[in-house]
């Protein structure tokens, strides 16, 4: 199996697992709740990092910021130049987020049961190298020997 297809096949096998612990918990699907996590973490202010955070389309990030806002979880504030949206979460969101955070560290514990401390600090380790490797340095990077156009 290829790197990517690893990594998808765990992406795969920790969300259907927290999904799974989550449904006894919350009506909400894992998709609000990670939305919820990245507003509130204040790594995501607009519906355009949240997609790209989510791996969604602007069309399906506006449906669920516009469910959360609905439901009292969010809220949409001007943004700086009066054209851009800023997203914050409620105080009511806080519940949720609760409930994610407990069932995420059930799952970081899980991880321990089959992995030594040193095994699970070392694979975090890598995976945050690699991410960090594999991610461009910005809209012009490239290849090394590519030209940019």
């Amino acid at each position: 199996m290829t790197l990517p297809e690893q990594v998808g096949s765990l992406r795969r096998t920790l969300y259907r697992l927290l999904t799974r612990r989550l449904s006894g918990r919350t009506r909400r699907p894992l998709t609000q709740l990670l939305a919820l996590k990245f507003i509130a973490a204040r790594g995501v202010r607009t519906q355009a990092e949240l997609a790209e955070r989510l791996l969604v389309d602007a069309p399906a990030v506006s449906r669920l910021v516009d469910r959360l806002e609905e439901d009292g979880l969010v809220k949409r504030c001007t943004g700086e130049d009066r054209r851009s949206v800023r997203l914050q979460v409620t105080e009511a969101s806080r519940a949720e987020l609760a409930v994610l955070e407990e069932e995420a560290q059930w799952l970081d514990d899980e991880a321990g049961r089959h992995l030594t401390p040193s095994e699970l600090s070392e694979l975090k380790r890598l995976l945050d190298k690699l991410q960090v490797g594999l991610m461009p340095q910005g809209p012009c990077a490239t290849s090394e020997g590519e030209s940019p156009d």
